[in-house]
């Protein structure tokens, strides 16, 4: 086995191959089926097939066949593992795509639930206010019976900034009247007649002048917060 050449089963055989073919044509009396020259060239460095002992023949072919299968294994193993990692490529992006949607479809569901949420607290807030009709009509109002009042009529979201408008403009005096402009009541109305289309009794009632303060902070500003944040910028609505 020492004398078998290392450069590989294939040179080997086929040299092997050819040697064996020559001699038997030989042995036949047929011609010699390669050139010498050529035959030396191709073997120059590799022990032939037939140079070693016939019963090392099996085992060298044996051995050639077994590098082959163990070639052919890692290619498949190789192969079969950069399959497996391209699989598990795709299926992370898959996961992550998936997973991405998911996190997009709950924070979507929370934000319409907590605007649900909103509208029916103002809803709610909006449908227990008491309109300026169920009070009775009072000789006169005490500052804390306005603020009362406003409290059942305003939206409790928006009391706060409905009252600090009505401090700044009047104090929570109902009569309040502005001797340059002309301006009247809790929210000074210019001029303050335009009142009347909440209700005739604008100069006297509280409620009437709350009801009418309302209606028109939600139609320009969109709330009494709206106004209120004009308010601060310009120091007038």
């Amino acid at each position: 086995m020492s004398r078998i050449s290392v450069r590989g089963f294939a040179v080997a055989s086929a040299t092997a191959v050819t040697t064996v073919g020559a001699v038997v044509g030989v042995a036949a009396g047929g011609a010699p089926a390669a050139d010498d020259n050529n035959f030396e060239a191709a073997a120059a460095d590799t022990t032939l097939l037939a140079d070693i002992p016939a019963g090392q023949q099996a085992q060298v072919q044996t051995a050639s066949l077994m590098q082959q299968a163990d070639a052919q294994a890692s290619a498949a193993d190789a192969a079969a593992k950069k399959s497996a990692e391209e699989s598990a490529r795709i299926q992370a992006a898959k996961d992550a795509k998936s997973k991405k949607k998911a996190a997009e479809d709950r924070l979507e569901a929370e934000r319409k639930a907590e605007k649900e949420k909103k509208e029916a607290a103002e809803r709610a807030s909006r449908s227990s206010v008491r309109d300026a009709s169920s009070f009775s009509a009072q000789g006169s109002y005490s500052v804390a019976e306005v603020k009362a009042m406003a409290r059942q009529m305003v939206p409790a979201d928006q009391f706060q900034c409905f009252s600090n408008i009505v401090n700044h403009e009047s104090t929570w005096n109902y009569r309040a009247t502005n001797p340059s402009s002309g301006a009247y009541g809790l929210m000074q109305a210019l001029p303050g007649h335009k009142m009347s289309s909440a209700g005739a009794d604008w100069q006297t009632n509280p409620a009437t002048q709350i009801k009418w303060g309302l209606s028109y902070m939600d139609g320009r500003y969109g709330s009494p917060c709206g106004a209120w944040s004009f308010w601060q910028a310009n120091n007038w609505y």
